[in-house]
């Protein structure tokens, strides 16, 4: 056990299910029709894909500093914002310097990057206005400390998929050792042709809706979004009971296909815990919809947590938002304890053909309700390079 109480006090969420928790919940828990992704071609003319795009995304960069002036800080400004009065509190009780910012992306401003780089390339200067600060990887925490006046430890964490979600944990970290009172923790990704076009080269696209453990399942659908957590040692509606991390270096780009590296970060979380796998009430699955990811992760899950647990992938709603999908997805969880009297689950939308040669994971059906309380649910994140992240959340 981890010894120390960490809670997730405050949840400000942006993504291509809404903005807010009352938007996010409502589009979440839909059971007649997915919501969130949509097909489009405006991030590659002449072709489209199915994305997680957000509605408004550059709507938060008025007014910002040209060197934060991004696609991604915008979309932290705009869930910052659900949260900035209790991080104001926070900073009054405890003081700047008691409340540090750790913030997960791997694409920081890249679109603004991408778009000034023919310039460069032409001249050898950087066209304005384009500023190269835009693109730094640090630039997503700075701007968070400076937006909310915090002046405690800052930095941003880029691990691929697993980012947001180590960032929630290193989070956990700093508050056990006692080096701050809050942290202001998440994560932010944002679309961009260049990314896109990075995982078309892959061959790892989707042009509909994505198929998570479907014997049909054919590629991702790219998203975008933020999700930020106000974490303290404060009691709170939803503490991180547990979290778990490994490093399995596998390969580049491929999961390791048995799942060990997955399996030691779940097992690990529970550990921490202080729990079995048959207290588990729910785990949202990294769930990509790739052939590789989906036979890793179900082995994985099998035996870590059997095949009963009720589980599903919220990507075919969110999009597969990157370095930003632990904390959106942990965001999730954290509505589906704190905002969920209904007990319903997040579902898992697909075509319903099990692949037979994955374990039968319990799949969650549109409209489905747990069977009891709900008290405790695990979000997975499983990143290029192997880098694994399990995060186990638990209702206060």
């Amino acid at each position: 056990m981890s010894g120390v109480a960490v809670y997730l006090n405050e949840l400000g969420i942006d993504c291509a299910l809404g903005s807010g928790q009352q938007q996010v919940v409502e589009a979440l828990f839909a059971g007649d029709r997915p919501a969130g992704v949509r097909v489009t071609d405006a991030f590659t003319p002449g072709r489209a894909l199915a994305l997680g795009a957000v509605d408004g995304a550059e709507a938060g960069m008025a007014g910002l500093p040209q060197p934060f002036r991004s696609r991604n800080n915008s979309l932290l400004r705009r869930a910052y914002s659900q949260i900035s009065g209790a991080c104001a509190d926070a900073i009054a009780r405890h003081g700047a310097h008691r409340v540090a910012v750790i913030i997960g992306t791997s694409t920081s401003g890249i679109e603004e990057a991408s778009r000034a780089m023919p310039g460069w390339l032409r001249s050898g200067i950087w066209p304005e206005p384009f500023h190269y600060a835009q693109q730094e990887i640090g630039a997503p925490a700075r701007f968070v400390a400076l937006e909310s006046g915090a002046r405690g430890p800052a930095w941003t964490m880029s691990t691929a998929c697993s980012s947001s979600a180590k960032a929630l944990a290193s989070a956990a970290r700093l508050l056990a050792a006692g080096i701050v009172d809050a942290v202001i923790a998440g994560g932010a990704d944002s679309l961009s042709a260049f990314t896109i076009g990075g995982f078309t080269a892959l061959e790892s696209v989707s042009s509909e809706r994505c198929n998570p453990f479907s014997r049909n399942r054919n590629g991702i659908n790219i998203g975008e979004g933020a999700a930020l957590f106000l974490v303290s040692r404060e009691p709170g509606p939803v503490r991180l009971a547990g979290w778990g991390e490994s490093s399995d270096a596998y390969h580049v780009s491929a999961p390791e296909p048995r799942g060990a590296g997955a399996i030691a970060a779940i097992e690990q979380a529970l550990r921490r815990a202080g729990i079995g796998p048959g207290e588990v009430d729910y785990a949202n699955l990294h769930g990509t919809a790739t052939v590789q990811n989906d036979a890793m992760e179900s082995l994985a899950v099998a035996a870590a947590l059997g095949c009963t647990l009720p589980c599903s992938s919220t990507k075919p709603l969110t999009g597969h938002a990157l370095g930003a999908a632990g904390a959106i997805e942990a965001g999730l969880c954290w509505l589906t304890l704190a905002r969920n009297p209904q007990r319903w689950l997040p579902p898992h939308w697909w075509d319903g053909e099990a692949d037979p040669g994955l374990p039968a994971l319990a799949l969650v059906a549109p409209g489905q309700r747990a069977g009891g309380p709900l008290r405790r649910v695990l979000s997975s994140s499983f990143a290029f390079g192997g880098s694994n992240t399990a995060l186990l959340l638990e209702r206060s």
